[in-house]
């Protein structure tokens, strides 16, 4: 048998690993298509630049469950942006309940305790009812009620194809109309478990987003 000759490894072992619902390897590259968001968003005065259509590479793939129905997704690229994915089992070819596109837009870097409370004590400005980000006014979109809510937390795992690094998210979601679309803002703080960080040695970051549909991104 001819194969014999060159030993019985199977070169399927030899392709890089798909991630998430997309089936995209670290290097991979996803097509981005943005024409609906910029029609759905024109004449609009966005908080910063709308993202362009164009190849995303992702350099680092990240995965949280959130609940026993729900896998969150992300791929990262070298630009500070992450690509978001919804689905039942994060496996590719599943289907994609929801995606989204952020990118970095501000951070803070709290110097104390009592500025760590200021953003995330019982009273903190992270999950009031609304947030003021230098006057542009953002309504929660986690949590009922009048008064603040509870930050949502999950651990996120992301490998970037050398190592993988456990990630403790602590954030808040808020949205405000942006046209026909919707501006989300992601308030997020990471703290990276192995390295046992504390709070007070991390920053809180800030992430404007937008919601696009399946059909708008796909891998290459």
């Amino acid at each position: 048998m001819i194969f014999s000759l060159f030993g019985s490894k199977n070169k399927a072992d030899d392709l890089p690993k798909e991630r998430g619902p997309l089936g995209v390897a670290i290097g991979g590259a996803i097509e981005i298509d943005t024409l609906a968001l910029e029609a759905d968003a024109a004449g609009s005065n966005p908080g910063m630049e709308l993202p362009a259509s164009g190849n995303f590479i992702v350099v680092a793939y990240g995965e949280a469950r959130l609940d026993g129905e729900t896998i969150l997704s992300r791929y990262y690229d070298e630009d500070d942006r992450l690509l978001q994915t919804l689905s039942a089992t994060g496996k590719p070819g599943d289907a994609i309940q929801d995606v989204s596109l952020y990118a970095s837009w501000d951070s803070v870097v709290p110097a104390g305790r009592a500025e760590w409370d200021r953003w995330t004590g019982s009273s903190g400005l992270i999950g009031q009812p609304t947030y003021d980000a230098d006057g542009i006014l953002f309504d929660r979109y986690w949590g009922e009620g009048a008064g603040r809510a509870d930050l949502v937390e999950f651990v996120e795992d992301v490998d970037d194809g050398t190592s993988v690094r456990q990630i403790h998210q602590t954030c808040m979601l808020y949205s405000r109309p942006l046209g026909r679309a919707q501006e989300m803002l992601l308030i997020n703080i990471e703290r990276d478990i192995a390295q046992r960080a504390s709070r007070e040695g991390g920053s809180v970051e800030f992430l404007l987003g937008y919601g696009l549909s399946p059909g708008d991104v796909r891998r290459v």
